[in-house]
């Protein structure tokens, strides 16, 4: 960010603008004020210091917990606790975050000048919850977590929210690595750890971590079998083929008292170590953990920037949210087509491209502004496509295609009212169709203009009119998608260039 930025959070603070008596005598009063600008708003916006990682931070990670509290109108932030996280994963040399992904970011400062440390954007469940209908009635709490780079000196944390396309700062607080509130020290967890496929040093990596939920010990084997099958699978879809390398996986084997996860609209009720759950906000085969803390606590066993939840359970289902958690249940018949989706909501904050399914979220109403996620825009300006490099000449913008054709195949299908983003699109009807029956949904997408071509095809991210998605088909879209997009493919590269370029 350039240019003069007063911190809104700092209330009653004065800006301190630097004294330039000496510059007066010497300067014509044009570039006078020039020179008084530019300082003012380096005083005011510090940019990243070149001390480099040894110069600002230890090698191990700072996990700052908090309760993120509101309503569809209002967030509250309190703090829960700090403490150590295991070994820092993380790039040593791309510390502040280029990507500018994410419903929310946070920053670490140095508390003295507010120079820039690190920086990291993700999403939450909370900002999902705040979509929903409950939201708007009642005020809801979750648990989560910052994790960072281990400072040697005291740090300012910034947490900011993007309002209509603009980052808003939310809270910020000081941390001090000596302080007493400060619990530098390891959770007491004794899980086997064990490696799917290890390629480098933790911080020139992208390190995944996958972690069971629901397998008795005596079905500890079988997860094994599964995480080996799960990261094959990840593995043969582009750009994750290419880039296999770049990448270390380990796994955790966390036993459950009982066997499975709970499922309250089957009538199961388990507590399971991890505690996750179908039926989160009331859609039966979206599942997540709400209990964060156990999450990181055995998470950090190993060193990992991204953390996947294999849950034991046969019903499909399945969630993904950036930089926070994905899960699948990998016992369903469709747990390797779920694996690879959820990941990509994870890993790269790849948008829901579907848009037939209902789902918990409201999207009434135009998009208002322009859309983070990368595989997904508004169209407010076909010229400024953000993947407009990637269309050839002579797609039109906006893309035309089987549309009403798609739409009317998915209803013919039935869409079950408790479907969710694991689910993609909508389910075909099964068996052989005769003769003169509708298209199914695949047929459509099979038979619409500009298959196999980078353009912009409404109805995306829940809805029909209004947002676009940048192919006909993909991973991101529906079952029947085969692989990521080009611009699916660009997005994942990207945060691997960011995890692992020096």
């Amino acid at each position: 960010m350039t240019g003069l930025r007063v911190d809104q959070g700092a209330v009653g603070q004065r800006l301190r603008v630097p004294r330039l008596w000496t510059v007066v005598l010497l300067m014509p009063v044009s570039w006078l004020l020039f020179v008084q600008f530019a300082a003012v708003a380096a005083a005011a916006e510090p940019g990243p210091g070149s001390g480099g990682f040894d110069a600002d931070f230890v090698g191990k990670t700072m996990r700052l917990d908090y309760y993120h509290s509101g309503n569809a109108q209002e967030d509250r932030i309190a703090l829960d606790r700090v403490v150590a996280d295991g070994p820092w994963a993380g790039s040593r040399t791309n510390l502040v975050d280029a990507l500018d992904l994410g419903q929310y970011c946070f920053e670490v400062r140095d508390a003295g000048t507010h120079r820039l440390l690190y920086s990291r954007g993700f999403c939450s469940v909370f900002g999902e919850w705040q979509t929903t209908a409950p939201a708007r009635r009642e005020w809801g709490t979750f648990h989560e977590s910052l994790r960072f780079p281990w400072p040697k000196q005291a740090v300012q944390i910034v947490l900011k929210r993007r309002v209509d396309g603009v980052w808003r700062e939310l809270w910020t607080t000081t941390l001090d690595p000596r302080s007493p509130v400060v619990v530098d020290a390891p959770a007491a967890t004794a899980y086997a750890t064990w490696s799917v496929q290890e390629h480098g040093d933790a911080s020139e990596k992208v390190d995944v971590v996958i972690l069971g939920d629901g397998y008795t010990a005596a079905e500890v084997e079988r997860f094994r079998a599964t995480v080996r099958q799960l990261t094959a699978k990840l593995f043969e879809q582009e750009p994750f083929r290419s880039r296999q390398t770049d990448f270390n996986i380990r796994a955790i084997d966390v036993p459950s008292a009982a066997s499975g996860v709970n499922c309250p609209h089957q009538g199961i009720s388990v507590r399971s170590p991890l505690s996750c759950q179908y039926d989160i906000f009331g859609t039966a085969r979206y599942v997540l953990t709400f209990d964060n803390r156990t999450l990181r606590d055995v998470a950090s066993t190993v060193p990992y920037d991204c953390a996947v939840i294999l849950v034991n359970g046969r019903t499909h289902g399945g969630g993904g949210i950036y930089n926070d958690q994905a899960t699948v249940c990998a016992e369903s018949p469709t747990a390797d087509y779920v694996f690879i989706h959820e990941f990509g909501h994870l890993f790269a904050g790849l948008a829901d491209e579907y848009y037939t399914a209902p789902v918990a979220y409201e999207t009434d109403g135009p998009p208002t502004c322009e859309p983070w996620e990368p595989n997904i825009t508004a169209l407010l300006d076909p010229a400024q496509l953000k993947w407009r490099d990637l269309v050839e000449a002579g797609v039109p913008l906006p893309t035309p295609w089987n549309k009403e054709a798609y739409e009317g195949a998915s209803r013919s299908a039935g869409t079950s009212p408790k479907t969710t983003r694991a689910d993609g699109d909508a389910a075909e009807p099964s068996g052989a169709q005769p003769a003169g029956k509708p298209v199914t949904a695949r047929e459509a997408l099979a038979a619409s203009a500009h298959v196999g071509k980078v353009g912009a095809f409404e109805g995306a991210a829940y809805r029909h009119k209004g947002l676009y998605r940048p192919s006909i088909d993909c991973v991101m879209f529906s079952r029947h998608g085969n692989s990521f997009c080009p611009v699916c493919r660009r997005a994942i590269e990207r945060v691997i260039d960011q995890h692992t370029k020096r």
